[in-house]
């Protein structure tokens, strides 16, 4: 061989470097022609341009009016509108009303959701789909055309009041009371409550119940130890919503009542829309005790959460 071809130590250390750069090289090319585009890094959040327009001027922007008109009394940073709002009988009874309404229809619509729920999983899918489609068609009937048909069908002179009048099972039932505002609130509570309760049985295994049995467990003995321990966060969860849902309630109860009940919904809306006076700073004030009131509810409701040894 001759000498000349013969690789030297340099000659080894340069091949070795120069075979060792044409992978890196390799490498590096490939992941500058796999790196988008700088538009496409920035594609996405022009998109959720529009929704940030839409959240600001529609949730942000309302929320800081009201915080800041609440501490505003005659042109001063002032605490006047809260101890007007503390001071008054009719105020806290607005308070004292949604709260009793929203506790009460919450209570009723999660305890016939639930009974509703377990029902509907055990039923064929083809009509365990057709019930929740129903379900979330009933969810979004609401407002002034729920009235409405509630008044046609329970009012004074209602279709099935008549009935009921008729058979002898309803006296002194009236529409246009606590009583009628409670079955209006219970009826719009299920619908969501049965959305919100159906993918959390997915956390109980069918076999469960079989296990159970072999140890001697009766079905209401399952449902205590068992199946409500493990469903407990989704009934918080879907109680407070509940909750939430029945103190913000205004068109409907509106529609049936107009002014004639006390709720703080409707205190808001007379004192930024009413025919005699207008006192929108009273009225921020007012919606910034509810909304602290909702804050302080899921508080105690994410503790509670918290603390369940099934999360």
């Amino acid at each position: 061989m001759n000498e000349s071809t013969l690789p030297t130590g340099g000659n080894t250390a340069a091949l070795r470097a120069k075979a060792s750069a044409q992978p890196r090289a390799a490498s590096a090319a490939r992941a500058a022609a796999s790196r988008p585009a700088p538009w496409r890094r920035w594609l996405p959040l022009t998109l959720l341009l529009p929704f940030a327009l839409v959240f600001g001027l529609f949730q942000l922007a309302p929320m800081i009016w009201v915080l800041v008109n609440s501490f505003q009394a005659g042109g001063e940073w002032s605490l006047a509108n809260f101890a007007e709002i503390l001071g008054s009988p009719w105020y806290r009874q607005s308070f004292a009303n949604s709260l009793d309404l929203a506790f009460w229809s919450s209570l009723a619509g999660l305890a016939i959701a639930l009974a509703g729920t377990a029902a509907l999983r055990r039923v064929p899918g083809r009509l365990q789909n057709a019930v929740v489609a129903f379900t979330t068609m009933a969810s979004n009937f609401s407002g002034v055309p729920l009235a409405f048909a509630f008044i046609v069908l329970l009012g004074m002179n209602g279709a099935v009041t008549l009935l009921l009048q008729e058979l002898g099972l309803v006296e002194d039932f009236h529409l246009y009371s606590r009583a009628g505002l409670l079955v209006l609130y219970t009826y719009f509570q299920i619908p969501l409550a049965v959305l919100l309760l159906y993918p959390a049985f997915d956390a109980i295994k069918p076999d469960w119940r079989d296990a159970a049995a072999l140890l001697g467990a009766g079905p209401l003995h399952y449902w205590l130890k068992v199946a409500l321990p493990v469903l407990r966060p989704a009934l918080l969860g879907t109680f407070i919503i509940l909750l939430a849902n029945a103190l913000g309630a205004y068109a409907s109860t509106y529609a049936l009542m107009t002014s004639n009940y006390n709720l703080v919904t409707i205190q808001i809306a007379g004192l930024v829309a009413g025919d005699i006076f207008l006192e929108p700073q009273l009225a921020a004030a007012l919606s910034l005790l509810l909304m602290a009131l909702l804050l302080l509810v899921t508080g105690i409701n994410q503790w509670l959460i918290a603390r369940s040894r099934y999360v």
